[in-house]
């Protein structure tokens, strides 16, 4: 069997955004038939330590988890892996380095945003550790953007707790907070706001986003295209 293009899906971090990038995945893909889907292996660990702990309060390291995840699926037969949690990327290199090419969920939200606002200034909601680290600043700050984010009281008050709102599947409480901060970015001039927590798009959409005044760049989505595009290259 040809596995070359076979999606490696390295999980759990967290599971619903895991299950959520598997499901999208499947929907955007163009399909009429099972066969036409994308053959792709899921490895969900919710057992990798946080993220965010790990990178700023001296948590427990999470690269032996992710490491781990990685060398499974590559023995599976993957070809690529995509990572549907944003602060995983932080140990981006350390996972690249063990030979099997990961499509970078920061490149793919790019792409997707130079689709609605190819210039100017951006809005950026992710974890504090993924600010922290500048996953999405600097990558994005060299394709031309500007980012602004939400300050350190608007984190501590509506993003991280909606965040841990959709973690412990209490994804409904997560879209006001969520909703508010996009809303104060598109106050600031942002022409659109990267959702960069897989857990994020969920809580939005749990809700009228519609409705917010700024357009919105979906990191899982913006991944379940990018693995696509890889699944099926242009001839």
């Amino acid at each position: 069997m040809e596995t070359s293009r076979t999606l490696g899906v390295l999980g759990g971090m967290g599971p619903l955004a895991s299950a959520h990038f598997m499901m999208r995945l499947t929907q955007l893909t163009p399909a009429t038939r099972d066969q036409e889907h994308i053959p792709a292996v899921l490895w969900s660990d919710p057992r990798v330590p946080d993220r965010t702990r790990g990178k700023l309060e001296g948590g427990a390291d999470p690269l032996p988890f992710l490491l781990r995840g990685v060398r499974g699926l590559k023995a599976a037969g993957c070809g690529a892996i995509a990572i549907p949690c944003n602060t995983a990327h932080g140990w981006y290199e350390a996972m690249a380095a063990e030979g099997l090419p990961i499509l970078h969920i920061v490149d793919a939200a790019a792409d997707q945003m130079a689709q609605i606002a190819p210039t100017g200034t951006i809005g950026l909601m992710a974890t504090a550790a993924t600010l922290r680290m500048r996953l999405y600043q600097d990558r994005l700050e060299a394709r031309g953007w500007t980012c602004i984010t939400p300050d350190d009281e608007e984190m501590a008050s509506h993003v991280s707790p909606a965040i841990a709102r959709v973690k412990a599947n209490d994804v409904a409480g997560a879209y006001a907070p969520l909703a508010e901060i996009a809303t104060r970015l598109a106050a600031r001039g942002a022409r659109a706001v990267v959702l960069g927590c897989t857990e994020i798009p969920l809580g939005i959409q749990a809700g009228p986003y519609e409705t917010l005044p700024v357009s919105l760049v979906d990191s899982i989505d913006a991944l379940a295209l990018a693995a696509i595009a890889w699944a099926r290259p242009a001839s």
